[in-house]
């Protein structure tokens, strides 16, 4: 079975595939102050606790944008199954051109262009990635990748407006029943939701704009169906979307 650790600045997502199907996924908590040892403890009992033993993983991978967590988690993957993880880098992206990578483009948004490539090999498609920020990753027709967008993500826009003003409460973001708010709670529901539907849908416009061609658009991350109503041009939710072009490198990788 394949191991699959995805590292961002807001979680670590770890699943498992059997070469079939995925067979579990789970997600904790990013924190660079844990020790390799502290992480140990938490992925041994997640796998062993669902039925997965050291002996079932024979591969893994990591991807991480979090340098002071990736070497942690090398260690752990050696310790709890005995195999070196394949460290995700822009040399192994099936279906992508290599030459057309920026070289500051995140590994996670690498693994969401190669899952997008794969979808839809003969169309341009963009993935949204509602994560701790919003990506816009962007794959042409013939496998170029075009390059990204970024802005804050949902939760981040949520928690900057707490933290930076002295009356604003921490909302759960839902699609709200009314633009103007009557409330706190309501207005920022409104202000978040509407207003970043508005921001999608614009960067959308302006790409297939700028390509001279439609879109396919994926969408996932955290609160992609949430807010997927809004935006009105989503193709396809994918949830494990980032940890399906992580197996597909690894894939592509095995066969070489």
């Amino acid at each position: 079975m394949l191991l699959i650790i995805d590292i961002g600045n807001t979680n670590v997502v770890m699943a498992v595939h059997d070469g079939k199907t995925w067979v579990k996924n789970w997600r904790i908590y990013s924190d660079a102050k844990k020790t390799s040892d502290e992480y140990y403890v938490i992925v041994e009992r997640l796998l062993v606790n669902n039925g997965c033993n050291p002996s079932d993983i024979d591969h893994a991978v990591i991807c991480s944008v979090v340098p002071n967590l990736t070497r942690a988690f090398q260690k752990v993957v050696l310790q709890f199954t005995g195999c070196e993880p394949f460290m995700v880098s822009h040399d192994t992206c099936p279906g992508i051109d290599r030459i057309s990578i920026p070289s500051e483009l995140g590994y996670d948004m690498l693994a969401n262009a190669v899952a997008a490539r794969q979808m839809f090999p003969d169309q341009a498609v963009a993935v949204l990635d509602f994560g701790t920020a919003l990506t816009f990753t962007v794959v042409s027709s013939d496998g170029k990748l075009l390059g990204a967008a970024l802005a804050p993500g949902l939760i981040t826009a949520v928690n900057s407006l707490f933290l930076n003003t002295a009356q604003i409460p921490q909302v759960q973001l839902r699609i709200p029943d009314k633009v103007v708010g009557r409330d706190s709670e309501q207005s920022i529901r409104s202000g978040i939701m509407f207003g970043y539907s508005g921001l999608v849908k614009e960067l959308i416009s302006k790409t297939e704009e700028e390509i001279g061609c439609k879109l396919k658009i994926i969408a996932t991350g955290g609160l992609s169906s949430t807010i997927a109503p809004l935006i009105g041009r989503i193709d396809v939710l994918s949830p494990l979307h980032t940890l399906e072009g992580l197996r597909l490198m690894v894939a592509s990788r095995k066969t070489r």
